[in-house]
């Protein structure tokens, strides 16, 4: 568990995140009282028409824990994706977080960690797509598999909601987990272990792009024109702070390349590249 603070817990009402508070709390019980502040929070997506009873559950288990209690219900929808799921979850876990001035916390595990790798493969992520799971959110739970999880909720008789949507194939990560779930240690083990050595990789690489990119927000077409295709593509990341896709930075590689003077390329993810006869800036416009 992390050291004494103040930190906000995502709890939806599944054995994940049972388990990461019952594991905060227990801490805490263990340190002087004022040593920890926990936050529980808790979105409801609107997805599920039995939602509001996870709501419900976790107001409790926050009671139980003396925890301040924090929560959002936004309609998305039963034909929300999963990007469009995640993406205001997130909103409104940073925005408690930033409220309490805490750090955000999550219950990704083990499984986790390969079910999303499995989905970058899928997707085409590049060798990114092994360094996943790396912000600056606290997941204490990345060591434990989902089996292990289980059996700590069942050692402290802990409860828990089923969320009903694990089941359905509309969903590429429990099409995924499907699969995932059938690897065998030996192999889950060798993927984490690829995955803590991208991590690794993706650090020196983003130390080095720094040192490569200025911040003044005005860059050289011939710069880039001479850059290694790779390398091009890491620093059009940094420089779009990571908005675009791999497919997308190889086409704005290409417009550095080819776009006439005075014109303006839309690259996707909210990003536009304005170009002169010898520079380019990019700007983010939303």
């Amino acid at each position: 568990m992390p050291p004494a603070g103040r930190y906000v817990i995502a709890v939806s009402g599944g054995v994940d995140s049972v388990v990461l508070l019952d594991m905060f709390a227990r801490q805490a019980s263990l340190a002087q009282f004022w040593e920890y502040e926990l936050v529980v929070a808790h979105f409801d997506h609107g997805i599920r028409s039995d939602s509001a009873e996870d709501e419900l559950f976790v107001a409790e288990l926050a009671k139980k824990y003396g925890c301040a209690f924090e929560s959002r219900r936004e309609e998305l929808g039963a034909k929300a994706s999963e990007d469009v799921a995640r993406s205001q979850r997130y909103l409104f876990l940073r925005s408690v977080a930033k409220q309490y001035d805490a750090r955000l916390v999550t219950a990704h595990h083990a499984d986790d960690c390969i079910e999303t790798i499995a989905i970058n493969m899928v997707r085409g992520t590049g060798w990114r797509g092994l360094a996943v799971l790396d912000s600056d959110i606290i997941r204490p739970l990345l060591d434990m598999s989902k089996q292990e999880i289980i059996e700590y909720a069942q050692e402290y008789q802990l409860k828990w909601r089923e969320d009903s949507t694990n089941a359905s194939d509309a969903y590429l990560r429990n099409r995924i987990r499907r699969k995932t779930i059938s690897l065998s240690d030996d192999s889950k083990r060798q993927l984490l272990g690829l995955r803590a050595h991208q991590l690794a990789l993706k650090r020196q690489i983003d130390t080095e792009v720094r040192v490569l990119i200025s911040d003044d927000g005005e860059y050289s077409r011939y710069f880039f024109m001479h850059l290694g295709d790779a390398t091009a593509i890491e620093c059009l990341r940094y420089i779009a702070h990571a908005r675009l896709t791999r497919p997308q930075l190889v086409q704005a590689q290409l417009a550095i390349k080819i776009a006439r003077p005075k014109s303006l390329y839309q690259a996707g993810g909210g990003v536009q590249f304005r170009f002169t006869s010898r520079n380019f800036v990019v700007e983010l416009i939303k």
